[in-house]
């Protein structure tokens, strides 16, 4: 595993991260999913990224990596990770468990340090900008985390890059540099390469690539159509069926061809193939079992792409 600096700071992070999202919720196998984050950390993952609403239910994820921290990461092995959580989505009903406000984000950050019964987090993120509060109170609140001790960093996620220039700016002129944007970014989502990261690489900020597998459409599942046991057919899952189209799985059979020529599978290419750009501090994986993390780590085995295979898999997704 290779640490990458997050932006102009003095934090490293793993060019894999564990993300947990999904399969660490209250309605998870919890044997299981203290097995992944056991087994990321023996595979070099030092970073674990959460949110208050993580589960389901809301705050069970964190509640859930609270007692995997209190098993396996006791004395001064706390100081051997890193520890992200953030707030912006729905957390709880009413005026004060939404979007961005003082209120809000600090609420929010208290309830996650007692859920993961932690002192601080290392990372704590604005999870989307507000439209209706000013973006100087949401990085005002950000600020404040830093300064009372409840987080080491903040960051922002899926601002676009107008709003990050902003926030970034904002941020600067308070004193608590932004350290990282935690982006949706993907082979069938990159809306970042339309500005995002050129504002990163100017301000100093690390950009944390989440989805990198476009909720698993980017795997050898969908190859023949919708397997039943597939996120697609999941409830609590964030693939809709209608996603999973005729014309993207002749893109996946074509880009499949290419990970083969390349001794990877599809999803280890595509989590390679964001490796590439080098703006890309760390990329966000998720996973179902100890067997799935350890395939995807692997796809650290082949990072480098031929002109011709770059160019074959442009072709194919243009």
């Amino acid at each position: 595993m290779k640490y990458n600096r997050c932006g102009k700071s003095g934090l490293l992070l793993p060019e894999i991260s564990l993300g947990l999202w999904h399969n660490f919720g209250s309605v998870d196998n919890f044997d299981n999913a203290e097995s992944i984050a056991v087994e990321a950390f023996d595979k070099g993952i030092t970073h674990y990224d959460l949110a208050n609403n993580y589960g389901p239910v809301p705050g069970s994820a964190e509640t859930n990596f609270g007692k995997i921290l209190w098993h396996n990461f006791q004395g001064n092995l706390r100081d051997e990770i890193i520890i992200s959580t953030k707030a912006g989505y729905t957390m709880w009903d009413g005026p004060y468990g939404d979007w961005g406000s003082r209120k809000y984000l600090l609420s929010s950050l208290d309830q996650s340090l007692k859920r993961m019964k932690v002192d601080y987090v290392d990372i704590f993120y604005s999870h989307r900008p507000d439209p209706e509060t000013p973006i100087e109170e949401t990085m005002m609140a950000l600020d404040y985390a830093v300064r009372s001790g409840k987080a080491l960093y903040v960051g922002i996620s899926n601002y676009s890059a107008e709003q990050t220039r902003v926030a970034v700016d904002v941020l600067k002129q308070l004193g608590t540099p932004c350290l990282i944007h935690q982006a949706k970014y993907s082979m069938l989502q990159r809306w970042v390469e339309d500005g995002l990261l050129d504002v990163l690489e100017e301000k100093g900020v690390g950009c944390i690539a989440f989805s990198p597998l476009a909720q698993g459409l980017l795997t050898d599942k969908y190859l023949n159509g919708i397997p039943e046991n597939s996120r697609a057919h999941n409830p609590n899952g964030h693939l809709r069926e209608d996603e999973v189209t005729q014309e993207r799985i002749e893109k996946l059979i074509q880009l499949n061809e290419i990970a083969k020529n390349r001794n990877q599978s599809l999803a280890q290419m595509a989590l390679a193939w964001l490796q590439k750009d080098k703006r890309i501090t760390s990329v966000l994986i998720g996973a179902s079992s100890v067997k799935q993390l350890c395939n995807n780590i692997d796809c650290l085995q082949n990072t480098e792409f031929t002109h011709d295979e770059l160019n074959a898999i442009e072709k194919i997704l243009a």
